[in-house]
């Protein structure tokens, strides 16, 4: 049957971080008039993908699988699917499916190719003999499948496409700059500082390599100084994460009184609402969007001088920037700003004045689309 419309097709490994981070291009693109496929490991969010507009492939992907059976198994069923469905253009986000949807598309002839490393994770910064061994075997896979003709790389932040160009895995004409998957300034408005006791966020999945056990250490050198304060965990362990911490870990802080743990909210917006102060200590970043929308919400920001954070803060402007791996910093970071509301107040101004001008959903969709038109064949 002959297309009528272009077709475009994104390979995510789990859906609900497509709902939370790219369906807005999905739904640009179809008002676009493209013809809109998604690939992913479906969980919750079968009917949110379907409901817009998108077709739907289940796959078997697996982040954390190391069989070698079934990541081969994965790749023939992401070649099969690109076969049968014929994109125009694939759009891989994230590490595996950028390094198993290039190969799939190398059999499968898919006309343009599109990777976008939302950052470069566990295999780039943990520290772990296992990371170390993967790091160059995934920086020559990266040589072999990214340095195509037909493909091009989004990068979010400087330091990752310095290090791109400088280990020649890309081009300068294949690099192109998209900073981070944009946030809705509708949603994720400004409101009024909350009175009472101050309420400082950590939300993220409870990873080792964002900065879990400094954030813990950081408000359990605050409590022990008797500063007044609030330290709360949003968030859940990802066990296909190697970097994940347990629940039992969790529950120990919060035994100890040292943290909250509020779980997943699916309403951030209320939850930085209530928040003084939001904090991230990663140790490496694409674009950290929790970030991004606690600044939208005009919260001042701490998190770490490390790629991908430092480019969400004007430090000294609209937040703070820290050493990582160091939870004193950290708390005296904290503790400035507890003890200073109009500064605050100034950061959060500054924040959001930053979003409105780099990160909303709207600026990060038309570079995309525009990105598209561009690389299809004429």
């Amino acid at each position: 049957m002959a297309k009528s419309k272009t077709r475009l097709l994104f390979l995510v490994s789990e859906d609900w971080y497509f709902v939370s981070h790219r369906l807005h291009l999905a739904k640009a693109a179809l008002l676009e008039g493209f013809e809109v496929a998604i690939a992913t490991r479906i969980h919750e969010s079968e009917f949110t993908l379907q409901s817009v507009g998108l077709t739907v492939f289940p796959i078997l992907l697996e982040r954390s699988s190391k069989n070698p059976f079934k990541e081969f198994r994965s790749i023939l069923q992401i070649t099969k699917i690109y076969r049968s469905y014929k994109p125009d253009i694939v759009h891989h986000v994230a590490l595996k499916p950028c390094l198993y949807g290039s190969v799939a598309a190398i059999f499968a002839r898919v006309p343009v190719v599109i990777n976008a490393l939302a950052g470069l994770g566990y295999v780039f910064t943990s520290r772990e003999r296992y990371a170390q061994i993967l790091r160059p075997i995934i920086t020559t896979a990266f040589r072999l499948l990214f340095n195509r003709s037909n493909s091009c790389l989004i990068i979010q932040n400087a330091d990752d496409q310095a290090l791109m160009l400088g280990n020649k895995i890309i081009t300068p004409e294949q690099a192109v700059m998209i900073r981070g998957a944009g946030v809705d300034l509708e949603v994720y408005r400004t409101t009024p500082f909350p009175e009472g006791d101050p309420l400082i966020v950590f939300a993220a999945r409870m990873l080792w390599d964002k900065g879990l056990k400094e954030f813990v250490d950081a408000a359990r050198i605050l409590k022990d100084k008797g500063i007044k304060g609030r330290f709360v965990l949003v968030g859940t362990p990802d066990p296909q994460n190697p970097a994940s911490a347990s629940e039992s870990d969790i529950e120990e802080w919060v035994k100890e009184g040292v943290i909250e743990w509020w779980g997943q909210c699916s309403d951030m917006p209320i939850v930085f609402a209530q928040a003084r102060v939001v904090c991230l200590a990663s140790y490496r970043e694409g674009l950290p969007k929790v970030l991004i929308e606690a600044a939208a919400c005009g919260r001042p920001i701490v998190t770490t001088d490390v790629p991908g954070c430092r480019e969400v803060v004007i430090p000294g402007e609209s937040g703070y920037l820290v050493p990582s791996h160091n939870a004193e910093t950290l708390a005296d970071a904290i503790s400035e700003l507890l003890n200073d509301m109009p500064t605050c107040r100034e950061f959060g101004m500054k924040g959001r004045q930053l979003v409105e001008q780099n990160f909303a959903q709207q600026i990060i969709a038309r570079q995309t689309l525009d990105l598209y038109r561009r690389l299809l064949p004429t």
